[in-house]
């Protein structure tokens, strides 16, 4: 009945079980470190909160930074239980007392204890700590769709143009948007459309619709944004201010749909958006119908002429728009590489994009002009990656700067890294025609007839009458069917203002030239008003020289040497504005070797070649070596000419067996055995069913 049990070695275990544990704690300074930790761990992570934005650190490297934190937490707990600092050093922690001369059996349970409550603690603070997840996930995708204008003065429809691309460029210079480029967006223009059926097409979860009227000195902007997947309007808002305040509503509303979509803006997005690129009314109208002369498809020489004028106005109305300079440079730049080869163009480019970087050297469409001047004019493709990096940081959204790098890839033979960018930037900008027919390109110089077919097809789908994706489809039958009719269907719809320098007249004489219908192609030739033809090239063609090529072809020898002393001193002039232009060498070499200077004409192919080599240029390098070949073959040089075909049949961008056995220009090789050979030896491997 109720005998006490006295001291007992169960009695002591009970007591180590439970007060002696905290007490441990308390001796061993756990309670100590545990509070320090804590306050130590809060500093770091208020540091990072300020810290990492600054430095334009994505989101997930706070993150991290709490997790490891969180994460040491019972870690130091258990150095603390383990440890202590002495004035000797760190030494072990004096054992627990034992029981009857032996360890006590709970040490490791209490230290499992330490560690669980550890994880438990900074698993409660962590669900604090970090930032909350909402249910929904947010979709900061958005396009803007093309503003209407309800000004009474109906030609001002480019400053609704205008005052849409200008917020477009505003919110593309977040990070965490994807902004939906201006090309992909403008088919919308004036038509009711389904909101969801945009949505897919573009993969824009909302949009922004608006309309603007200027009346005098003040426009007033109406928007709203709109979700694509349930057709929930999200916000709405708007702005009426003095015509130059404009900017100032671009930055309100790039604050409020950033809100609105819970994008986060770094501070050097907040510094660059609050920024108005000029304060001058009129040299932002002239900028902004230069910007949308340049912009519209198929880069027609008039538009882009036109466009040069409204810049340079632009510019000397307000000589610190900086934004201005570096349009003006890129748009030289372009001139430049379509074919207006020359070193005035070329100083043009430079001097812009100087004064650019001299007002604003942190500007991201500064470091874009200098990437298009390094990539066309000086074909110096590594600073001109750099600097379309330096441009894309602040423009993180521009498809542009995307495809150029994408392009530039492909000139130094890194083909999947290009397709991998033609991709991502098709993905930015679905609809724009350009991007499409350069994204094809790839797979045809390839030889991957059926992805470049899928490609265009998708662009057709929505852009139809895209003169550089018919083309792309022309091409494509041409290489791989040798099938004229698509390329002959083309070229009797182009607009006529496609012709105004005779490119598609130069177009139509080629094909028909392939189908040998050489009557037909003479005469175009001849009824053509200039003494130029624009060729899909950067070399303009002296009507003289096409002609000469057609009686050649026709083996009227004293016509052809006829034609071809007529073109002699339009070549030379040609060549004289740029001797260095490898396009325009070729066409001299050509010239010389059917006149009867074989040796200068292959001296000069020679040359043009090693301007333009393959490891220069694995794009256009190709062609140039073709090129080559075909002026070998009209000098006799047989044997050497057969065997850069045969380089050149397993070279991307390199000459087709379609082409082989269609080009008249190949005539002097066609009787040799060894010619009909590399035909039938190629024509039986996939993507050559020429």
């Amino acid at each position: 009945m109720g005998a006490s049990c006295g001291p007992c070695v169960i009695c002591e275990a009970k007591g180590l079980m439970g007060v002696t544990f905290f007490e441990e704690l308390k001796r061993r300074k756990v309670y100590r470190v545990a509070a320090a930790y804590v306050v130590v761990a809060g500093g770091i992570i208020q540091l990072a909160s300020a810290v990492f934005p600054a430095w334009e650190l994505p989101n997930w490297s706070l993150r991290l930074v709490i997790m490891l934190l969180l994460l040491g937490f019972p870690i130091a707990l258990i150095l603390a239980w383990a440890f202590d600092i002495t004035p000797a050093g760190i030494q072990t922690t004096p054992a627990l007392p034992t029981i009857g001369g032996q360890a006590s059996p709970h040490r490791r349970r209490n230290v499992f204890f330490l560690v669980f409550a550890g994880l438990w603690i900074a698993l409660a603070i962590g669900f604090f700590i970090l930032p909350p997840v909402s249910a929904k996930k947010v979709d900061k995708s958005i396009a803007v769709l093309p503003f209407e204008n309800f000004s009474d003065n109906k030609e001002n429809a480019y400053f609704a143009d205008g005052i849409q691309d200008d917020i477009l460029t505003t919110l593309s210079r977040i990070s965490d948007l994807k902004v939906i480029s201006r090309t992909s967006v403008m088919g919308y223009r004036g038509a009711s459309h389904n909101v969801r059926d945009i949505g897919k097409a573009l993969g824009a979860g909302t949009i922004l619709e608006g309309s603007v009227r200027s009346d005098g000195k003040r426009v007033r902007v109406n928007v709203q944004l709109i979700n694509t997947e349930n057709d929930e309007h999200l916000w709405a808002n708007e702005y009426d201010r003095e015509l130059t305040d404009v900017f100032a509503i671009q930055t309100d509303l790039a604050h409020e749909i950033a809100g609105a979509l819970q994008a986060k803006l770094s501070p050097t997005e907040e510094v660059r958006m609050s920024k108005s690129p000029t304060n001058n009314g009129e040299a932002y109208l002239a900028f902004v119908q230069a910007h949308d002369l340049q912009a519209r498809p198929d880069h027609i020489e008039s538009n882009l002429q036109k466009a040069e004028q409204l810049y340079q106005r632009a510019v000397q109305l307000d000589p610190k728009f900086a934004l201005a300079f570096a349009e003006l440079s890129r748009l030289q730049s372009w001139i430049y590489h379509s074919g207006d080869t020359t070193p005035a163009r070329r100083e043009k480019a430079r001097l812009a994009a100087e004064e650019a970087r001299r007002l604003q050297p942190n500007l991201p469409e500064t470091h874009a002009a200098f990437g298009y001047y390094y990539y066309y004019t000086q074909l110096d493709y590594e600073r001109a990656l750099a600097e379309f990096a330096e441009a894309q940081r602040g423009l993180p959204n521009n498809s542009d700067n995307v495809m150029a790098v994408a392009a530039i890839q492909r000139r130094q033979g890194k083909w999947t890294d290009s397709t991998d960018n033609f991709a991502k930037a098709a993905s930015l900008n679905p609809k724009d025609a350009d991007l499409l027919s350069n994204f094809a390109a790839n797979y045809i110089a390839l030889r991957r007839y059926d992805e470049a077919e899928k490609i265009v097809e998708q662009g057709l789908k929505v852009a139809p009458n895209s003169f550089a994706l018919c083309a792309a489809k022309a091409q494509i039958a041409l290489s791989a069917h040798g099938d004229f009719s698509v390329a002959d269907e083309l070229l009797s719809k182009a607009p006529a203002a496609l012709d105004s320098d005779g490119m598609i007249s130069y177009g139509r004489i080629s094909i028909l030239n392939l189908e040998r219908r050489f009557s037909e192609a003479l005469q175009i030739v001849q009824s053509h008003p200039g003494e130029i033809l624009r060729s899909f090239g950067t070399t303009p063609i002296p009507k003289a020289f096409s002609e000469g090529s057609i009686y050649l072809f026709m083996h009227d020898n004293q016509k052809a040497a006829e034609a071809f002393e007529r073109a002699r001193p339009i070549v030379e002039k040609i060549l004289s504005e740029s001797p260095d232009d490898p396009s325009r060498l070729m066409i001299h070499a050509q010239l010389l070797v059917v006149l009867g200077d074989k040796e200068k004409g292959i001296e000069e192919a020679n040359r043009a070649s090693e301007l333009l080599s393959e490891s220069k240029d694995a794009y256009d390098g190709p062609q140039i070596k073709t090129a080559l070949a075909q002026v070998l073959a009209w000098a006799g040089e047989n044997d050497r000419a057969l065997d850069l075909i045969k380089r050149s049949l397993t070279t991307p961008n390199g000459v087709t067996v379609s082409l082989l056995k269609l080009d008249p220009g190949w005539d002097p090789l066609r009787s040799d055995p060894r010619f009909q050979q590399l035909i039938s030896e190629f024509s039986s491997q996939p993507n050559e069913k020429g």
